[in-house]
């Protein structure tokens, strides 16, 4: 949500993405699109005030903390003055966690797969990641379960040698005086996967589970029919011109996945996803989820809550899928059309006495 000499560079100067969000295209009759932010306006996360009012707004509505994508290329960090200035000031005061987006960075928008920053893994630079989370995760703010440091890793399957890089992890953060991390694998794009196998503490069971939706289904349909030919019919009917758009029902796909996940054999910290339309990113090519509702998502969290009562308190963790993902349509913060409807159903479900 700030430029950077890198986006600048591929996608020219002062390019955020407020910059596709605002300039995202209707597609269709009912098409919510483009998504226009509310009470925090389009904010740039380089001001302290920005990132302040961000907390204030969260701590209002019951969310407990952040968990900020953390980019980290062999040494290189992009994206990082935002949790960098967090770390040095102290500001907000809110607690915090890490996700290691430890994908490449590939040319989304336009679609080419043309890779922009490239990702390489080896021992030398998990020790190099070790020490500079250590300083992160020894902050009194950083989010602990069970006294661990809670470190995700958005594709563990992506590592070459994942039980070489968690033992490192480990073990170095360790040897700083830090207490070791709880490393958490995201299934995202493994799902089902239980990663203990693979040397990390646990599974976050990740959503949107994208993999799982038909490709080749009628969009909107849930009749199992499965002919491209379906697809354009259906887009011809909501006014695209497109093979390619894919539409769902946001509701069918939490029901399928919560189906799946509910015949899966280990434990998982669980997530809800507040919506998802990609056309800000993918135009006509984008993914979209729709007739999502705030009753829909707060009866999805509600359920998740309601199946961790058994274990631990600081176990008891429920990751809401996203803050700020606006380019994504996946967004807590308040907009045009829900206003604050999402966080205040949160804050009913969580903070009621």
């Amino acid at each position: 949500m700030y430029p950077i000499p890198e986006n600048d560079r591929w996608w020219g100067p002062g390019f955020t993405e407020w910059t596709a969000v605002s300039g995202a295209p209707r597609l269709f009759r009912g098409h919510r699109q483009p998504r226009v932010p509310a009470a925090l306006g389009f904010y740039d996360l380089r001001l302290p005030e920005s990132r302040a009012a961000q907390a204030d707004l969260a701590r209002r509505h019951g969310i407990e903390g952040f968990c900020y994508w953390h980019y980290w290329f062999d040494g290189r960090r992009l994206l990082e003055r935002p949790f960098a200035e967090v770390l040095a000031s102290g500001e907000p005061d809110f607690p915090f966690s890490l996700a290691w987006a430890n994908q490449p960075w590939t040319d989304t928008w336009l679609g080419t797969g043309r890779v922009l920053q490239a990702q390489a893994y080896s021992h030398e630079d998990d020790l190099a990641h070790a020490r500079w989370l250590a300083e992160a995760f020894a902050d009194p703010r950083y989010q602990r379960i069970g006294g661990r440091p809670v470190f995700c890793v958005f594709r563990p399957a992506d590592l070459p040698d994942p039980r070489r890089t968690t033992d490192t992890l480990r073990t170095e953060v360790a040897r700083l005086g830090v207490p070791e991390p709880l490393l958490l694998g995201l299934d995202a794009h493994a799902f089902g996967r239980d990663f203990r196998a693979d040397g990390f503490d646990g599974t976050v069971a990740f959503e949107p589970s994208l993999g799982l939706l038909p490709r080749n289904v009628p969009p909107g349909t849930r009749s199992g029919a499965r002919r491209p030919v379906g697809r354009t019919l259906h887009n011809l009917r909501a006014g695209v011109w497109s093979r390619r758009l894919r539409i769902y029902d946001y509701l069918d796909h939490v029901e399928t996945v919560a189906g799946r996940r509910a015949a899966l054999d280990h434990p998982t910290y669980p997530t809800v996803f507040v919506g998802w339309d990609n056309t800000p990113r993918r135009g006509r090519h984008a993914v979209i989820l729709r007739n999502r509702s705030v009753t829909d998502f707060t009866a999805r969290l509600g359920a998740l809550v309601d199946g961790l009562q058994d274990r631990p308190a600081d176990e008891r963790v429920v990751f809401v899928n996203a803050w700020n993902e606006w380019a994504e349509g996946n967004y807590l913060e308040p907009d045009l059309d829900d206003g604050p409807a999402k966080l205040e159903a949160i804050a009913r479900l969580v903070l009621a006495p």
